[in-house]
């Protein structure tokens, strides 16, 4: 009896030594959490370009920086595709808006590439295609444009500069990719 005794005295011991020292885990934790401000991260919405001509800024991820004022948001000639006029960077629905339903592609086949800024999927159809989602790796920089016959997503980090072109002006839609 008396070890019968002895075993549930250490067991209850354990038990509220246990609890306190979750407790008081829990409690600093918590009180050092709740100061901080901590934005969990998300994929960019994308969305149709509803007029081409209209020259928005490109919205930054909660993982990436803005990009400085002075960087021109205007691809390069020789960072285009051939035959490919320069556009205007297109902007993303704001978080909280939801954004405009893009037209369905035709053919549903989701193609998703891997570089070195980040991860770009696009959905390929025979005659067009639609940007998925665009994802910047940790501290890159993303810039879209959408055109009719073409997308582009720009990764940027420290002056280099990945690209990936969809294009389909005049052919069934193919993927490139650019590296400076």
């Amino acid at each position: 009896m008396a070890r019968m005794h002895r075993g549930l005295v250490h067991a209850l011991a354990w038990s509220l030594s246990t609890g306190a020292a979750v407790t008081l885990s829990w409690w600093g934790v918590h009180t050092v959490m709740a100061g901080t401000a901590y934005d969990r991260p998300r994929a960019l919405p994308i969305t149709a370009q509803t007029s081409t001509d209209r020259a928005v800024e490109p919205q930054a991820s909660s993982t990436a920086r803005p990009p400085a004022r002075s960087q021109s948001p205007s691809p390069s000639p020789s960072s285009r595709p051939a035959n490919t006029p320069p556009a205007s960077p297109t902007k993303t629905a704001p978080p909280g808006e939801s954004p405009a339903a893009p037209s369905p592609p035709e053919s549903g086949n989701v193609k998703g590439y891997n570089v070195k800024g980040g991860r770009v999927v696009f959905d390929i159809g025979d005659s067009s295609a639609e940007l998925v989602s665009a994802t910047p790796a940790a501290d890159w920089q993303m810039q879209v444009w959408k055109q009719p016959t073409w997308i582009r997503v720009t990764f940027t980090q420290d002056g280099h500069e990945v690209s990936v072109f969809c294009t389909w002006n005049g052919h069934p839609p193919m993927v490139q990719f650019d590296e400076r």
